[in-house]
């Protein structure tokens, strides 16, 4: 999943980048208003974290022109402030979430699992993802399969697996794959998806991944037998 974190505390980046990281995100950051608002109309990000207090431009501001050109995409605010006033007013510029400072990074990651999921149309906002007999465990990035042992995932096969999930059935480009699973500083050659995609399929099985020549790939449960 590629997130967008808007924040201009650097020592609140610094903490906050390597653990959205180690949950199987990749990380973009802007350090102002202005900045977020040229990443998010370059990137379709699955999830934006933003501060409410950025430079050049404020939060508010920037989420509500994200609002009007209507960019659907989750958004979690972060704000400092944490009165009712400020909390009905980040709501209804279109935040989908709010967390206040300071907070735990645990409870971040819990509300941005919840707001994706629940964009995708999935409709428990908690728990492993499943399709079929799949289930993904995203606390430990393994797969199980029919209920058995766990096994683990590199992280590029559980970003990749985690966008097949929450996109089922849709054909997924390369590139769209490419734009979900890797940030702006990563370096890639045209091969790399194949590559990963190929070693989830020896995990899972290849008759959850069909490609289709010329588009991409479709993720799905393969028909019972």
């Amino acid at each position: 999943m590629r997130v967008l974190l808007a924040e201009d505390d650097e020592a609140l980046v610094a903490g906050l980048r390597p653990a959205l990281e180690r949950a199987g995100y990749a990380v973009d950051v802007a350090g102002d208003g202005v900045t977020a608002l040229l990443a998010a109309a370059s990137t379709d990000y699955d999830v934006i974290i933003l501060d409410l207090g950025l430079p050049r431009k404020s939060g508010v501001d920037v989420l509500r022109e994200w609002r009007a050109a209507q960019r659907t995409m989750p958004v979690v605010v972060l704000t400092a402030r944490d009165t009712w006033q400020e909390k009905v007013t980040v709501l209804n510029s279109g935040a989908d979430d709010y967390v206040c400072k300071p907070f735990h990074t645990e409870e971040l990651l819990a509300r941005l699992a919840a707001v994706i999921k629940r964009s995708a149309g999935k409709a428990r906002p908690t728990g492993p993802l499943t399709r079929g007999n799949l289930s993904l465990d995203e606390t430990t990035q393994s797969i199980r399969l029919d209920g058995g042992d766990p096994l683990a995932l590199s992280s590029i096969e559980f970003r990749l697996l985690r966008c097949f999930m929450l996109h089922a059935g849709q054909i997924l480009s390369q590139q769209r794959l490419i734009d979900h699973v890797y940030d702006n500083s990563t370096e890639h050659d045209s091969n790399v998806i194949e590559a990963h995609v190929t070693r989830l399929r020896r995990k899972i099985g290849r008759e959850w991944i069909q490609t289709r020549r010329g588009q991409g790939y479709v993720f799905d449960a393969p028909p019972a037998p």
